[in-house]
């Protein structure tokens, strides 16, 4: 009976989608996708981690932990070799303390793929994932474009069950799989590995829902899907789909079609009526076309017409794949996708073929990521070696998580702080000393003007009413009444919930000085300007402000909380820097009114 792995979290934990739904909108689709029979939630990793640290507001692992304690189906996390979830290889340390901190915070399941199908590459996680006791995936990447690339590999495929592997994926990240070079694979590699054979296909235009169907005909038992608006967003196969396609041919998958729908309902809500790149046809249809993956593509048009070049596209297609075979004929999963599209844009903008060549594109012709499926052309090669006298070599050692620990400053309160102040540098840095300091207004809160109780209450309302279809619940204790609602429009940062106490937020009072009017902090928290960190501030001073038009946010116990404007006017000061705790009545703002409404 074919089974059906989810992966609808994980790829709205990435980009382009990475906080466009509220953590706890997510926390309940796995709730719902839970009870759907599902034989695998693949919650992280790929862009997932990466875009959750850069984004700075949660930890990674806080975001497993919570999907842990909320479900019981297996967590699934995608991890690439020596890269794991980032763009750079990382030590062997670090793939092994990787792996014990995501097997201890409730993944079961780990999607082990190699970029360049060099197997070898995957021994250390491999080893470490067996060791924990959990359940290694091994993936192979299909990238057309040389001949003899189904033979190719199945040869690499047969080194696969040394490794521990329970199963072997094949991943088409371009769309490119045919319905008879699917049948063929997943027969051959069954055959050559005596393992089960899962399929990995990403497809506009039925393909890969096609090439599903044609898989589970010849064996395979494992197919990832979508739900539907995330399949049809981002090219993925449709669970929904899938399910009732095999059940009208009598292959029964036990999965529960209402509760993907269910959960549909809630994705759709938030991203219903949004474009979301790359679903633009003109997109698809040129990475159908050149079998490239949509993203890639999406991406290099961007960044064409920042630079005035977007009638140069077609060109740049064209220079990716004359480039994928100066290097070997490497596949075009994440990250060497983007390496080769990186380098294609350097040649077309300079009007040269490698006249500046981008370090990783180096290290990939080096040999420094593994071995390529094909002998890199060796005009290329040296033409790297000579522009490369002067550029440092990548480490044949990266850091340790112990070579981390005394840069750390008292960062690291874990081990899994440590992997990520290794992995990711200076944004792993900004992430921790946001959840530090979130942590101590915590603690000066329980000691401070609300006591340990009442901050308990808080949480639980909130709690309520995240997790309830209630939308708002209202307490009185003691003096301090406690409004907690949702946001009759999702925020634009985490959580879609407002608190809000007697003293009204925004509350704006005369200053004295010139007629300006004053905004306080109605509260002990923290002050941003913008609605997270890649965003343009919510005001500037010299702006026009209509009343109830949102100033800042402030945060306060995980939750964030707008502050808005309650007269018309103009922005004449700002007086706290971005980032900084404020206290109750700290000044924030002041206002020069105006006497009619702005146009906004």
């Amino acid at each position: 009976m074919p089974q059906l792995l989810d992966s609808t979290i994980r790829l709205l934990s990435q980009e382009p989608l990475a906080g466009s739904i509220p953590t706890g909108e997510v926390l309940r689709i796995a709730e719902i996708l839970d009870t759907a029979g599902l034989a695998c939630l693949e919650v992280s990793g790929g862009g997932a981690f990466e875009s959750t640290v850069r984004r700075g507001v949660e930890s990674p692992w806080e975001r497993i932990r919570a999907l842990d304690a909320r479900t019981v189906t297996p967590l699934g996390i995608a991890l690439r070799g020596r890269f794991l979830v980032g763009s750079r290889p990382v030590s062997a340390d670090v793939v092994q303390r990787f792996v014990s901190c995501a097997a201890e915070n409730g993944i079961d399941i780990f999607r082990l793929h190699d970029p360049l199908n060099d197997v070898a590459n995957l021994r250390e996680a491999g080893q470490a994932i067996v060791g924990a006791g959990k359940t290694l995936h091994v993936g192979l990447v299909y990238s057309p474009g040389r001949t003899g690339e189904v033979d190719a590999l199945v040869e690499q495929a047969r080194p696969v069950p040394e490794l521990g592997a329970a199963r072997v994926i094949i991943n088409d990240p371009t769309d490119a799989l045919l319905p008879h070079l699917t049948e063929e694979l997943v027969t051959r590699v069954g055959e050559v590995t005596g393992l089960p054979v899962g399929l990995h296909v990403q497809g506009a235009a039925g393909t890969g829902l096609l090439n599903a169907i044609v898989a589970t005909r010849v064996g395979a038992d494992l197919i990832a899907t979508a739900v539907y608006p995330l399949a049809l967003t981002l090219h993925r196969v449709a669970g929904q789909s899938l399910v009732e396609a095999l059940h009208g041919l009598g292959r029964e998958t036990g999965v529960d079609v209402g509760s993907l729908w269910d959960a549909s309902d809630i994705v759709d809500e938030y991203i219903g009526d949004e474009p979301v790149a790359p679903v633009a046809p003109r997109i698809a249809v040129r990475a159908a076309e050149y079998d490239l993956p949509a993203g890639l593509v999406a991406a290099l048009d961007v960044h064409l017409r920042a630079h005035a070049a977007g009638d140069r596209l077609l060109d740049t297609l064209s220079e990716v794949q004359r480039i994928r075979a100066d290097a070997g004929w490497p596949p075009l999963a994440a990250p060497i996708g983007q390496i080769l599209g990186s380098q294609a844009l350097l040649n077309i903008l300079s009007a040269r073929r490698y006249g500046t060549v981008l370090d990783e594109f180096r290290h990939l012709v080096v040999g420094a990521y593994g071995e390529t499926p094909a002998p890199i052309d060796p005009s290329v090669r040296r033409a790297v070696e000579l522009l490369a006298v002067d550029t440092p070599a990548l480490e044949d050692d990266p850091p340790s998580a112990e070579d981390v620990r005394d840069a750390a400053d008292g960062l690291a309160a874990a081990e899994e702080d440590l992997v990520l102040l290794a992995m990711f540098g200076e944004d792993a840095s900004a992430l921790l000393r946001t959840i530090r300091q979130r942590h101590s207004r915590e603690a000066s809160l329980l000691v401070g003007d609300v006591d340990a109780q009442r901050a308990e209450r808080i949480r639980e309302l909130v709690k309520i009413v995240q997790e309830s279809g209630v939308g708002e619940i209202e307490i009185e204790d003691d003096g301090m009444r406690v409004s907690v609602r949702r946001a009759d429009e999702p925020q634009p940062m985490r959580g879609g919930i407002v608190v809000t106490d007697e003293a009204p937020v925004g509350a704006a009072a005369p200053s004295g000085n010139g007629g300006l009017v004053r905004v306080e902090s109605p509260m002990v928290g923290v002050f941003y300007r913008s609605a997270d960190p890649g965003s343009p501030p919510f005001v500037d001073i010299g702006d026009v402000v209509a009343a109830g038009q949102t100033l800042c946010l402030l945060e306060a116990m995980k939750l964030f909380n707008e502050l808005t404007a309650e007269v018309d006017g103009r922005i004449r000061s700002i007086h706290v820097e971005n980032g900084q705790p404020v206290e109750y009545g700290t000044l924030l703002f002041e206002i020069e009114p105006v006497s009619t409404p702005p146009a906004v």
